[in-house]
């Protein structure tokens, strides 16, 4: 259980653990804290985009859409490995989730298979979002991996947490696919060696 990092830690803390960072309109003041709270937060999310086309990924995830307003979560990561900060605060990026999973990122294990969806992610988790179509085929590039495990470990390394906070929006509701096109295993693994 931790207090959300401020922005200006954010920002530092990403640049800190060598992520290059777009700073996107007045992301420092852009939320949804207004409909419910943000925090205390576990654990970071990490979720794929179903777009290609970095300039178009971003401006969705900052503005939203018709039925769901932005910011779609934290940071978006592109393929080029830039993460673009696009809110700060409750993000639309988790929704309903399982409580038995929740419980599984406090205590830093691994999470049991989601199968319910009575726990609002959006007030306890950090999102990224990562461009790709989410097809199995579309490409991640390694400097994009690698921004991924940046990106988590740098919230990870601020608030003391280990690679078994950072979790795959698949990981936390039977609902969803995302991340597809590699294990969250790996990723975890690459966090675990940036923070050791």
């Amino acid at each position: 259980m931790a207090t959300p990092i401020t922005a200006s830690a954010l920002l530092s803390a990403l640049r800190n653990e060598g992520c290059r960072v777009e700073e996107v309109g007045d992301w420092r003041n852009h939320h949804r804290n207004h409909v419910g709270r943000w925090g205390p937060v576990h654990g970071v999310m990490i979720h794929h985009t179903v777009t290609n086309g970095a300039r178009k990924t971003v401006e969705l995830c900052r503005r939203g859409y018709a039925g769901l307003p932005g910011p779609l979560c934290h940071g978006v990561i592109t393929k080029d490995g830039r993460v673009h900060l696009v809110g700060h605060g409750r993000a639309n990026h988790a929704g309903l989730g399982d409580d038995d999973v929740l419980r599984a990122v406090i205590a830093e294990r691994r999470t049991p298979s989601p199968n319910e969806r009575n726990t609002d992610g959006n007030t306890r988790f950090y999102g990224f979002e990562c461009e790709n179509m989410g097809d199995g085929r579309d490409p991640w590039p390694e400097a994009q991996m690698d921004a991924i495990a940046r990106a988590a470990a740098a919230v990870c390394r601020h608030h003391g947490w280990n690679e078994w906070s950072v979790i795959g929006h698949l990981e936390w509701t039977h609902h969803k696919i995302d991340p597809r096109g590699f294990s969250m295993d790996s990723l975890r693994e690459r966090v675990r060696k940036l923070l050791a």
